[in-house]
């Protein structure tokens, strides 16, 4: 043992050397029994894990072990360009052989181990060796290491745990910001026709303890406990492993986070004890999968081969769970000492030549490649999906859709407003769609605009409330699109997107993106969003801001200006939810939901008849089209606005026209993709461009219509009137802040002037 004081003394084990030099030393020093177990005996008394399994188990463990020393070997001459490492976290191995192959799991960047005994030990397809399935999982797992585009997940565009095969959802956000998507998905299974996932499965995620404080996990106990509060079904597994020096105390930080939520069964295992995590990971999963309820797993693991600036491991040298294995199988009598050593040796040869064979595969080589599974673009089937769902809502569906509306059509209730439209698309929706959910916090009191009011009785028990905060409503979206369900989520106001847009950003654009489109979580959220110079509420409440949607790669953005707009648009973004698995974010200006007026109070220009089955296909607004107006002679100016800039921007235009200018207002509709070939062409058309954007100057929508115009060829005079850098104040000072009909007739003259 002096060698292992040695190293231990040094503190010296985040390299693969010394790992692996104290890893013999320890197995060196154990001692077999008088009397050995029987392999199908337990491998200690108190315990259920057989020394059969404990040792398929232990070969997983080695597997992880070989597989972090191969990834900084590739590293060290730049072919391996991922080494998070599973070291120290290989009791998962023990998680994953307590549940059962068809119980999806979200792991998260240390689960080797878990990979490993999924990937080696399922049942289909039948007669395969574990022992080969093994390697292939090695192998795998490398391909993402060294960015291979035959990684069975992301297919060389990042390194995740995942293989659909497997029913591994690959894991892409900021520490434990996957755990709300497992909250949604454990809500959906029993929810969702969806065949990959029998109804009895159980959702289980992993996650380490520096997420523990992270938002996402305080909305996912939360919202657990919240929903199983409200009796709603949640089978859903978290599993904690807690890198805590020297063993996670009962009374420790994580422990007591962990053990004080409402609704959420907690329990403990060592993870160094793979006996102790297989029996409590075990009975775990059975009171999940009996109950449907919420559990947490909190696992006490080690980080041993950390990256620079991870503490060392010192005292918990000790911990190392592939001694601890080792220990349990030398003690029962299944392995001496030196067969520990030479299973070991085997499996570091195993893994070192599938490292060798996946450096010469191939990489990614074209921006093409790369982007071909971010976010598909068919609009043609988009198209055909909204021409079929007409044709079954004056068909066969016709009886049904008259039911939901209690007999009165919306085609025959007269103009309405746009908020009264977007309620009566919903509608249709629930009636077409029997996987479609409206949800979000009051929704079924009608939300804070009372959009959503009445979709509860039409839709049943599609139609509910959740949790008020972001995190967990945008994460229930996230769970039931990756179920095959069709959510249409509501956040009161954009400061709640503001604190999901981690979310929208990390889990829900990318997540077609690193799965190769293997999954994907179809996603239409709704926003009251843009500003009000009359609207209550301060800067949060009023927010202006949507310049953390500009830069999401892949995400569609729309913005309805009125009630003629919305209901083909909303229609679009459901039908390419449906058929693409596209995320859409539907801003909806706030301050035109019962604007009635365009000209003049009571010219009830602002209202639109709502269009029937009929004419869904006519009026059909496909994603990155926008829509044009045309006063006077439309030679003069063009303006390039959306949301209520339109409405403004129609009035200033109108009394344009009167003193003699032609205008071409251009309502953009869509803010990503941006309707680039209307907007050029239209400001050719003029040469005088005046861009109306809601939002603020720095990082607003403008920018992007400019640097569109300049990509364009765009040769001629531009303007931008935009709202001011700051805040929206309360009150009549809002309106200092905010653009109006004075500044949009400013810069119009002005340009009309050169």
């Amino acid at each position: 043992m002096a060698a292992l004081a040695r190293v231990r003394n040094a503190g010296l084990v985040t390299t693969p050397q010394s790992l692996d030099e104290r890893f013999r030393e320890a197995v060196s020093a154990l001692r077999p029994p008088e009397r050995p177990r029987a392999p199908g005996d337990p491998v200690r008394d108190g315990v259920t894990l057989t020394g059969a399994r404990a040792l398929e188990l232990f070969d997983a463990q080695l597997t992880a072990r070989h597989l972090d020393l191969a990834a900084r070997w590739l590293r060290s001459f730049n072919e391996g360009f991922h080494t998070v490492a599973s070291a120290g976290h290989e009791g998962n191995a023990a998680v994953a052989a307590a549940l059962r192959g068809d119980d999806p799991a979200l792991p998260h960047d240390r689960a080797a181990a878990f990979y490993c005994v999924r990937a080696a030990y399922r049942a289909d397809p039948p007669g395969i060796d574990p022992a080969k399935r093994m390697e292939d999982a090695a192998r795998d797992i490398l391909r993402g290491v060294v960015a291979s585009v035959r990684d069975p997940i992301s297919g060389g565009r990042d390194k995740v745990f995942g293989n659909a095969e497997l029913h591994l959802v690959p894991v892409v956000s900021a520490p434990a910001g996957h755990l709300p998507r497992a909250v949604g998905l454990a809500y959906a299974l029993g929810r969702s026709p969806d065949p990959r996932w029998p109804a009895d499965a159980i959702v289980t995620a992993t996650f380490g303890d520096d997420g523990v404080d992270r938002p996402g996990a305080a909305a996912a106990l939360h919202a657990a406990g919240w929903h199983d509060r409200a009796g709603q079904q949640i089978p859903l597994l978290l599993v904690c492993e807690d890198d805590a020096p020297g063993g996670p105390a009962p009374d420790g930080w994580v422990a007591t986070v962990l053990r004080g939520r409402p609704g959420v069964r907690y329990s403990y295992a060592d993870g160094g004890d793979l006996a102790a995590v297989f029996d409590a990971a075990a009975e775990a999963a059975e009171y999940v999968r009996r109950e449907r309820r919420p559990a947490v797993l909190h696992l006490g693991t080690v980080l041993l081969l950390g990256r620079p600036g991870d503490p060392e491991p010192g005292a918990d040298l000790d911990r190392d769970p592939l001694v601890g294995t080792a220990r349990l199988l030398v003690e029962a009598g299944l392995l001496g000492p030196d067969d520990v050593i030479t299973r070991y040796d085997e499996v570091g040869w195993q893994v070192r030549k599938a490292a060798e064979e996946v450096l010469g595969e191939p990489k990614l080589a074209t921006v093409g490649e790369i982007v071909a599974s971010l976010a598909p673009r068919r609009p043609l089937r988009v198209a055909h999906a909204i021409a079929d769902a007409a044709s079954r809502a004056t068909g066969a569906g016709g009886a049904n859709r008259g039911r939901v509306f209690g007999g009165r059509l919306p085609e025959q209730a007269g103009p309405m407003t746009l908020a009264q439209t977007i309620n009566a698309t919903l509608t249709d929706a629930l009636a077409a769609r029997p996987g479609l959910l409206v949800f979000g916090p009051g929704t079924t009191r009608g939300g804070r605009h009372g959009v959503t009011a009445g979709l509860r009785e039409r839709g049943g028990e599609r139609v509910f409330d959740t949790p008020p905060d972001a995190t967990s409503v945008i994460g229930l979206a996230l769970g039931a699109g990756l179920a095959g369900l069709l959510p249409v989520p509501e956040l009161p106001d954009l400061a709640g997107l503001h604190s999901g847009e981690d979310q929208i950003r990390a889990e829900a654009a990318t997540m077609s993106f690193l799965s190769a489109g293997a999954y994907r979580n179809p996603l239409v959220l709704r926003v009251p969003a843009l500003a009000d110079p009359y609207g209550l509420g301060g800067h949060l409440a009023n927010d202006n801001s949507v310049a953390v949607l500009r830069d999401v790669p892949g995400l569609v953005v729309a913005a309805p200006s009125r009630a003629e707009d919305a209901a083909p648009m909303l229609r679009t973004c459901l039908a390419a939810a449906e058929v693409d698995g596209s995320v859409c974010v539907f801003l909806e200006p706030a301050s035109l939901y019962q604007t009635r007026d365009l000209y003049q109070q009571g010219d009830n220009e602002w209202l639109a008849p709502y269009p029937g089955p009929d004419q869904w296909a006519g009026e059909h607004a496909p994603i990155g089209r926008a829509r044009i107006y045309t006063l006077g002679t439309a030679q003069d100016l063009t303006i390039v606005t959306y949301g209520g800039g339109v409405r403004m921007s129609l009035r200033v235009a109108a009394r344009l026209a009167a003193d003699g200018y032609g205008t071409r207002v251009v309502d953009l509709r869509w803010l990503n993709p941006l309707p680039v070939a209307d907007l050029v062409r239209e400001s050719l058309a003029t040469g005088r461009v005046l861009i109306v954007d809601e939002t603020r100057r720095s990082g607003g929508v403008g920018e992007g219509v400019l640097a569109a115009l300049v990509d364009g060829a765009f040769v001629g005079s531009a303007r931008r009137v935009a709202a001011a850098d700051a805040p929206v104040p309360l009150g009549p000072a809002a309106q200092h802040v905010l653009v109006g009909e004075d500044a949009i007739t400013q810069g119009a003259h002005a340009l009309l002037a050169r």
